[in-house]
């Protein structure tokens, strides 16, 4: 099996055991002012979006509250997302957890 279709197959996995995928952007002004990596946005697998902004809360703004949130996908098609920036620097989305920006686990 070629690493694509492993790929895609996790991403079935995860679908099928009611774990959605969501990609959130904010509100950044100064992007310095907050935790490295989520200008772009962030993206998390997690039962619903209140899990996922919980698990967002723990992982990544536990130490800053959380900027206000202007664009929130649920099951977000990755082909959607930046394809130079995003794709090539996020973990698998597998299991319940931020896939990207990577260092949140």
């Amino acid at each position: 099996m070629q690493n694509q279709d492993l790929f895609l197959n996790k991403i079935n996995f995860n679908m099928e055991n009611n774990l959605k995928r969501y990609w959130f952007e904010f509100d950044i002004k100064i992007a310095f002012d907050y935790p490295p990596g989520i200008g772009m946005g962030c993206g998390v697998n997690a039962l619903s979006k209140e899990d996922a902004l919980k698990l967002m809360d723990e992982k990544i703004f536990f130490s800053i509250n959380r900027p206000s949130i202007i664009r929130a996908v649920e099951n977000v098609d990755l082909s959607k997302l930046d394809q130079n920036h995003v794709i090539p620097n996020m973990k698998p989305p597998v299991g319940r957890c931020i896939w990207y920006p990577l260092g949140y686990d």
